[in-house]
């Protein structure tokens, strides 16, 4: 299966920066939907994704418009990430598809309401206390991901470390 994050409007490059170390590490590509908050050559970007930018699948889109007329939501297999959402993350069956894309807003707005509306059964959420806003993005990120993996058996990764100390 392959995994698609994207980052819509990201604006906080420690947050890019782990969530790139993530998709790195897992093999799902990573979308990085303009305007970015921050310049990718940043040293904060580069230093907190270590030594994995260069093993990293990235693409770069102008605007959500275009990452959308690139990649019809009707044609792919889109989930969307957000504290309004109607679905647990873990309830979808990520398994049954060959590919998906998983949306995240920016930091301080998330998602376009009206993305959100238009699918909104396609949104997703990670349980949390109602009295508090959210999970940090890239914690968000890396659960969402490792829900999707889990569901397909981590195939494609290493599961034990037998290996390691060799």
């Amino acid at each position: 299966m392959k995994i698609n994050i994207v980052m819509v409007e990201p604006e906080i490059p420690q947050n890019t920066g782990n969530i790139a170390r993530t998709c790195a590490i897992t093999g799902a590509k990573l979308h990085l939907v303009k305007p970015l908050g921050f310049d990718i050559s940043d040293k904060a970007l580069k230093r907190s994704g270590l030594d994995y930018w260069d093993k990293l699948d990235i693409e770069e889109h102008d605007s959500l418009q275009k990452f959308l007329e690139k990649y019809p939501p009707e044609k792919n297999n889109m989930f969307y990430a957000t504290t309004k959402a109607a679905h647990c993350y873990s309830d979808v069956d990520y398994s049954q598809f060959e590919e998906v894309f998983v949306l995240y807003g920016k930091e301080t707005k998330g998602l376009p309401e009206n993305l959100l509306q238009k699918h909104m059964d396609s949104t997703i959420r990670i349980p949390m206390r109602n009295t508090l806003r959210s999970l940090n993005l890239s914690n968000s990120v890396a659960i969402i991901t490792y829900e999707i993996l889990r569901q397909i058996g981590f195939d494609g990764l290493q599961e034990t470390h037998e290996d390691y100390w060799e």
